[in-house]
This record gives structure tokens, sequence and C-alpha cells, in this order.
């Protein structure tokens, strides 16, 4: 095994990074003002971990019904645009590459952020869930099934989230296709019972993903836009009733669209019990994903070198230790101890557990 695999070069959308050390999305809920938009707290966070050979931000809404978290983001308005123009100019003046997640959460979402209207998905099922609301957790409700012209509207609100992204100088953006949020909510067969063009079939229900990705591809460049996908995923929608064959389709028909990358998050645990899930995500579809492969989910330095060099992956995504790591690639480096984050301010506003962890030297100081 190659100790430095996560330290070498490596080309991603025409960009040559510096190493192969992604810093994952991670919701960080710290957007507070009525804009939504990102403050000069985010200008610190993403500069603070610029080394990373490339930065995807957190998810951030295509438009305010999109919105289901208190305090996050969004990248539809010209306030948002504003205030991403700002990280990205930190993390370039850095020497980073940064792309920006495209995020619309459906169902997993409460009337709370809609003026009391209710969510859309693709079909009126309750994901029974909950929704972390302006007034505290409540219970998902049931929402409204799209008609067939919302559905291509929104195809037309990634559209315009994508060329804001690039006004805001993003390198590129990333396809929220996983976690169980809208995107995935049309692909999954326990939560899309459509019977138009959008439903029934796999090539049907993966008809949303492709349309928002070669409108976005045509409009951006195609190299300028990855996917996020999660085919072992049951966190907010059941596993499809062959979600081996619905990713099997859609990871095979994606190397077509020549994206800048495939993000896969791995499995949280044992998925045996669940028939014709795929377990080992990134090895299986190294084989059917023709492009640059980043894997997600539990990896450390070593796991990290280990996939690479068995070539399982080409880039290896962190979230959590780059939380409390903003130097994470240099401690890589060196093999140095990882400082540990605090969950409790992983969502609670404000610099603390955001941007005062100190790099390794200032730590040892």
């Amino acid at each position: 095994m190659d100790t430095q695999a996560l330290l070498t070069p490596v080309t991603l959308g025409g960009h040559t990074l510096n190493n192969r050390v992604v810093m994952a999305p991670m919701t960080r809920s710290r957007a507070y003002n009525r804009d939504r938009a990102p403050t000069d707290l985010h200008v610190e966070y993403y500069a603070q971990r610029a080394t990373a050979g490339l930065l995807i931000t957190e998810g951030s809404q295509i438009s305010p019904q999109g919105v289901g978290y208190v305090h996050t983001p969004g990248i539809h308005s010209e306030a948002q645009v504003r205030g991403w123009k700002k990280v990205t100019d930190a993390v370039h003046a850095r020497g980073g590459r940064i792309f920006s997640q495209l995020w619309h959460v459906g169902r997993v979402s409460h009337p709370d952020f809609h003026d009391g209207t209710l969510p859309v998905a693709p079909s009126a099922i309750n994901p029974g869930t909950q929704s972390f609301t302006p007034r505290g957790l409540k219970d998902t409700l049931t929402p409204r099934a799209l008609e067939t012209a919302e559905v291509r509207q929104i195809v037309q609100d990634y559209v315009r989230a994508a060329q804001h992204a690039m006004q805001a100088g993003f390198d590129g953006v990333e396809l929220h296709a996983a976690n169980g949020y809208l995107i995935e909510q049309f692909l999954r067969d326990s939560s899309n019972r459509r019977s138009d063009e959008y439903g029934g079939s796999i090539p049907n229900r993966a008809r949303f993903l492709f349309e928002i990705l070669g409108e976005v591809g045509d409009a951006i460049g195609a190299g300028r836009v990855g996917v996020r996908l999660s085919p072992a995923n049951t966190w907010n929608v059941p596993a499809d009733s062959d979600t081996r064959a619905l990713y099997d389709f859609v990871i095979g028909a994606l190397s077509s669209y020549d994206p800048a990358y495939l993000h896969l998050r791995e499995a949280t645990g044992d998925m045996s019990a669940i028939p014709n899930m795929v377990q080992n995500v990134s090895e299986y579809y190294r084989t059917v994903f023709r492009g640059v492969l980043i894997t997600n989910t539990g990896y450390d330095r070593d796991k990290g070198n280990a996939v690479i060099s068995k070539g399982q992956a080409d880039l290896v995504a962190f979230g959590v230790p780059y939380i409390a790591n903003p130097d994470l690639v240099e401690r890589f480096r060196i093999g140095a101890a990882l400082a540990q984050a605090d969950q409790n301010t992983f969502y609670q506003g404000g610099a603390r557990g955001y941007v005062d962890y100190p790099p390794l030297q200032a730590a040892a100081a």
C-alpha cells in the first residue's frame, strides 16, 4: 500500500488537484440571516480548509421550495451569490478548488418553511421522519405530489442554481442525488409511485436526474458537474424493490454524460438483510463507472490510502474529520493524531465548533 497515495495529484474536471483529499459536503447550519446567505464565518471556515484537493460545500438550496433545515444557505438569490463569491475568492486565494452542492430536500421538509404549504415530492407519501424546523423538531407530513410541468420547472431551478454558482466563482457543482432527498426520491420506487414519464420503470424514475444532469451540463459544461449517489442508503427513503438494478442502470448510464466525477457514499452498516443492495459500494461500481470516482463514509488516513492504492477510487471524501482538523492534509502528511470534533456544536450556530479548531502548529503552541 502507498502510504502517501492520498497526497498525490489528480486531474478532475479540467483541474489538477494538489491531492486526493476531498472535504465532504456537510450541513453546518450557520446561515443566520433572513437571506439564507453565507456570512464571513463561512468565508473563514472554507478558507481554513482550502488545502484539500477539493472542497464541496454544504448542501445549498436551489430555490426557496428546496429548503428543509434551519439556517442552511441557498444559491438562488443575489444575496446568496454575493455571499458565496466571498467564499470562493478566499478559497482560490489559498490555492484551493471548490464545488457547490446543489440541493432540494423534497418531502423531507415541513410547512413551517413554506408559509404553511406542504412540501413537494414525486408522490404523496410521508417519509415518516422528522424535520428540523425553526420551531424545533417536528414530524414530517404527507407531501404534495408534483405535477409533471412542475417537475420540468424544478429542472430549470437546478440550471439557474448552477449558473448562479458560476457567477459566484465556483469551479463546479455537485448534484445532491443521495441521502433520500428529492432526486433520490424520484429514483426509488418506494417513494415514487408516479404514472407519468417520471415514474414506473427504472429509466423513467431516473429521467429527472438525467434531465438535470444534461441541462446543467449544457449550461455550464459537463466537466463542471459532479453527481453524488448513495446506493446503500436507507436514511430518509426506504430501499428500492431492486436497489442493485436501479443503481446499475443509473451509474452505467452516467458515464455517457462525462461528468466531472461520481461521488459515492458507502453503507453505514450491515446491509446484508436487504435483498439486492450492494454493500461495498465503491468497489462494486468502480467497474461500472468510467470516470473519476470519489468515495465517502467511514474513512481514515490508512483506509483512504488503501482504497486509492487498490484502484477502487480516485479521491476520498472526509466529513467529520474535517470539522475539527482544518489542516487535515498536513496531519495526514506527517501522520499526526487528529483532533476530535464536538458533536454538540455541529449545528448550533456561531463560531464555536466551526472556525475555532486550531491547526496543528497552533495547537502545539
